[in-house]
């Protein structure tokens, strides 16, 4: 099963951090990061808002548990968001190499 992974950091630079050892680790094929969104939440009894970066990773629901591992350890946050969703459909070539790539053994 394809999943899309959402998750937020402070910065481009953890962003990028973050997104390197992932595809490093061969725990995604592809992150990508957009830049400057705004998150409104609540925090602490208060509301908050805050600059972020989204990362959107696509992969496969196996290399689930190890993902958010690695992203748990390069996350600066006290809870990251780290929110999972399954594909139901997609490009067949587009998915077919997404599993290609996180298949591949060096």
């Amino acid at each position: 099963m394809y999943i899309i992974v959402f998750v937020t950091t402070p910065n481009p630079v953890e962003a990028e951090n973050i997104s390197k050892k992932i595809i490093e680790k061969k725990l995604a094929a592809c992150v990508s990061i957009i830049r400057d969104i705004t998150s409104i939440y609540t925090w602490k009894s208060g509301i908050e808002r805050a600059s972020e970066c989204l990362l959107i990773i696509k992969t496969l629901e196996e290399k689930y548990s190890e993902l958010e591992k690695t992203i748990i350890e390069n996350h600066s946050y006290e809870i990251p968001e780290i929110i999972s969703v399954k594909v139901h459909a997609g490009s067949e070539k587009y998915l077919n190499w997404i599993f290609e790539s996180v298949k591949k053994v060096n």
